[in-house]
């Protein structure tokens, strides 16, 4: 890779999120001169997911660099053996190995905001009450916009990330993991877990589950010193 390519940045989102999510961090990485973009998936299905961020890098320059919030770690670890991307960032995120579901992971480290929520027509929806558990250190009205914009998952979705080794990409990309210490949603400990299994290198941050909108900076940061280190290797 030639030093002086900047990679593309693609971004991943997760679970009661859209692309908008990664609104705080996008203008600092376009104003350092990378194309970005951040995938808008549905969440009705893993496979679809997994086909839409595969759509979205042929319409994007290369290298990538792929970046996951939370679920989006499974389409990034998914999505990220193809041959244009150089590099995956993990923010609070899961990241299934071979034969692993989303849902067991989760189950390796129990948080509390699954009663929080409601099923209903098979999606499952946020309830106001888990808001402080998704997104606690946001300002009150800040929280407020985060439920009143957040999009349900399919019911059946965290089970259906099984990958063979070889669909496994942080086994084979360098990855960095953002890993936030007081996240109410994906547990801390089961971020300590991944990230040690995939080898990351890891930043923490005191913050819930959403540092790329309560800490950018960080998350900023971070994404730079992944792009610092694929430029360069």
């Amino acid at each position: 890779m030639s030093t002086a390519s900047k990679p593309t940045i693609v971004f991943c989102h997760g679970v009661w999120a859209d692309g908008s999510c990664f609104s705080k961090v996008i203008p600092a990485l376009q104003a350092d001169g990378h194309e970005v973009i951040a995938v808008q998936y549905s969440l009705e299905s893993y496979e679809e997911d997994l086909a839409t961020v595969k759509r979205t890098l042929n319409r994007v320059g290369s290298p990538v660099l792929l970046v996951g919030h939370s679920y989006g770690g499974a389409t990034i670890t998914g999505a990220g053996t193809d041959d244009r991307v150089v590099g995956l960032v993990y923010i609070a995120a899961v990241a299934p190995d071979a034969g692993e579901t989303v849902q067991d992971q989760l189950d390796k480290y129990p948080t509390d905001i699954f009663s929080h929520v409601e099923v209903a027509d098979n999606l499952v929806w946020l309830l106001p009450s888990g808001t402080e558990f998704f997104a606690g250190d946001l300002p009150e009205h800040e929280q407020k916009l985060v439920w009143a914009t957040h999009f349900p998952l399919h019911a059946d979705l965290f089970n259906e990330q099984k990958l063979t080794a070889d669909q496994v990409a942080w086994r084979s990309k360098p990855s960095w993991y953002v890993l936030a210490t007081k996240d109410n949603t994906v547990h801390p400990e089961l971020q300590r877990w991944v990230s040690k299994r995939m080898g990351a290198t890891v930043t923490e941050v005191t913050s819930s589950h959403v540092p790329m909108l309560s800490q950018p900076t960080v998350v900023i940061d971070a994404i730079r010193k992944a792009v610092a280190a694929v430029q360069n290797g």
